[in-house]
């Protein structure tokens, strides 16, 4: 009897002991999002707790370090003569480095959204794309 009790007051200190290690990491439990979260549309908006949005196509949902390909971003430009602030919509991969994806630590993804078909993002991508 007291064998058994023993056995299952380790068992129950290994268990805590992964649950706690999964928590202070921030790992996926019991089960990895991708397999629980479907996306229909075409893109996803990814918001990180930076502040940054990023839009594009998102695999990996629910890994430590999900990827987005497709990537495009809103950028703030000023109108030098009338000061006038506008949101234009970049594809990302004209940097220095022309990046063709963006490997995105997990624990910084505050959200993840659709971007419906029919959205000015959307409508953007699209007007992006047939421009190239």
């Amino acid at each position: 009897m007291k064998r058994v009790l023993f056995s299952a007051g380790v068992g129950l200190i290994v268990a805590l002991t992964v649950l706690g290690i999964a928590w202070k990491w921030q790992l996926p439990w019991p089960w990895p999002l991708e397999k629980t979260v479907r996306f229909d549309s075409q893109y996803q908006a990814v918001l990180l707790d930076t502040g940054d949005a990023y839009y594009g196509k998102i695999q990996g949902l629910g890994t430590a370090f999900p990827v987005l390909t497709e990537v495009y971003y809103v950028s703030q430009q000023t109108d030098p003569e009338t000061k006038e602030v506008k949101n234009i919509l970049l594809k990302r991969g004209s940097e220095w480095h022309a990046p063709d994806r963006m490997g995105i630590n997990a624990r910084h993804i505050v959200m993840v959204e659709p971007v419906t078909a029919g959205s000015k993002v959307a409508e953007l991508i699209e007007a992006l794309k047939n421009k190239q």
